[in-house]
């Protein structure tokens, strides 16, 4: 027969979890083999009441432990089960959730391994959170990096905002930290809460790969279902693959969808992504344009930087719509056979409290001396402020594309023109 759990070692690991320092919340809560039977641990802080309903039914009443932990034991019980958990609050209020702490990673061995290394060529379909079916459940997986904290939370529109109820798991010496939560789907608002190794407050952070600045209750990220879309170029891109695109002429067309055109009658507002689709594409076909190339789309907090203060890479900002609308704007655009450039700006980023600065309480995405990482004028951290290609910026670019941003006035104001030269500077063209 199994030995029952040591007490004291078990005792030892719910003292961390209400410390909100334990690395591995699941070591301690869902269900474990123990003795001649399995227990199942839940941190329900304030809860009057919590009951284990076992998938081949019954009711087994939880026992509080301490602070919050309630522990249900099933003697003679030797194999997992699934189970949902049923928690009443003051009031008479009650929930039934399926345990979060009774999943495995969403995340394998193989990604685990490419991570550590730093190989892991398409992260971003780990890292973030993702909508999915796991183990037979519907759910998001959520996953950060932050190697130095000493514990993250995943705290969001769906727990309160409460980071004592969804610890994540840090996955090895990956810097990861991964949780899947059962039933929460798109339109989530969520955050990481970080609290760093070096002990100090908690920080807030939202998702590098997902933000939105409009989500209350706070600056928050967005959970999107990025597989529904149907895309519609497939015959541009059938096109351009047989085409030898160094015998073709270009000309680039540059905007900046946020002032490009504004609907004067609704308020002066900026053109959604689906909006600026179609009108973008008359316009430039109408010139000659071979291509568009757009101005930073990731998201940012501040509109005035017209983007170049990123704080989400990998989402088209939300002062547009939704990321299946900006979807809409590229299958407009390649409909009309117009290739589409998009500016990335990966060396700087706003200092905003909520963004990559100190993102797990050190200087994880900048660096550590101020001197070679921060802008004073911008108010912007990174890799000394150079563009991708080597250039430092000064308040004016100092390496850009000759530029032209005039756009037709009909029933629309067009923003003032924009004209950026290429000059001498610093830049490494090699």
């Amino acid at each position: 027969m199994r030995r029952p759990a040591a007490l004291a070692k078990v005792d030892e690991q719910i003292r961390r979890l209400l410390d909100l320092s334990h690395p591995d919340p699941h070591s301690v809560l869902g269900m474990h083999p123990d003795g001649d039977g399995v227990v199942v641990r839940t941190f329900r802080p304030d809860a009057e009441q919590v009951t284990v309903l076992p998938d081949f039914g019954g009711r087994v009443p939880a026992v509080h432990r301490r602070g919050g932990v309630f522990e249900a034991r099933l003697n003679n019980r030797h194999d997992l089960f699934g189970y949902l958990i049923e928690v009443r609050y003051p009031g008479s209020a009650i929930f039934t959730l399926r345990d979060p702490y009774s999943f495995p990673p969403t995340l394998g061995e193989l990604d685990s391994h490419l991570a550590a290394e730093g190989r892991h060529e398409r992260l971003w379909e780990r890292l973030g959170a993702h909508p999915a079916h796991h183990r037979g459940t519907y759910g998001t997986s959520f996953a950060v990096w932050a190697p130095t904290a000493r514990s993250v939370s995943v705290v969001g529109d769906f727990n309160s905002w409460d980071g004592r109820l969804h610890p994540m798991r840090a996955l090895g010496s990956t810097g990861i930290w991964e949780l899947f939560v059962p039933e929460v789907g798109p339109g989530t608002r969520y955050k990481f809460e970080v609290r760093p190794g070096s002990g100090g407050a908690r920080l807030l952070k939202a998702d590098p790969l997902a933000f939105r600045t409009e989500a209350p209750p706070q600056t928050a990220s967005v959970v999107h279902d990025l597989g529904r879309y149907q895309w519609r170029d497939a015959k541009f891109l059938e096109q351009r693959a047989a085409k030898d695109p160094l015998r073709k002429p270009i000309s680039i067309y540059e905007a900046h969808i946020g002032s490009w055109r504004r609907v004067v009658e609704e308020g002066d507002r900026a053109l959604t992504w689906a909006e600026a689709g179609a009108q973008l594409a008359d316009y430039v076909v109408e010139m000659g344009f071979t291509h568009v190339e757009l101005l930073p789309v990731a998201e940012h907090p501040f509109g005035g930087s017209w983007g170049y203060q990123v704080t989400g890479y990998f989402a088209p900002t939300a002062r547009h719509g939704h990321p299946d609308d900006f979807r809409a704007l590229i299958d407009a655009l390649h409909a009309r056979g117009i290739g589409v450039i998009l500016d990335w700006v990966p060396a700087h980023f706003p200092t905003d409290p909520h963004a990559l600065a100190r993102f797990d309480g050190t200087a994880l995405y900048e660096h550590e001396d101020p001197r070679q990482g921060s802008h004073p004028d911008w108010g912007s951290s990174g890799w000394r402020s150079t563009t991708p290609t080597g250039c430092e910026w000064t308040r004016s670019p100092r390496c850009s594309t000759a530029t032209t941003a005039a756009s037709p006035a009909n029933g629309f104001r067009t923003s003032t023109a924009v004209a950026r030269t290429r000059r001498p500077s610093r830049c490494s063209r090699k």
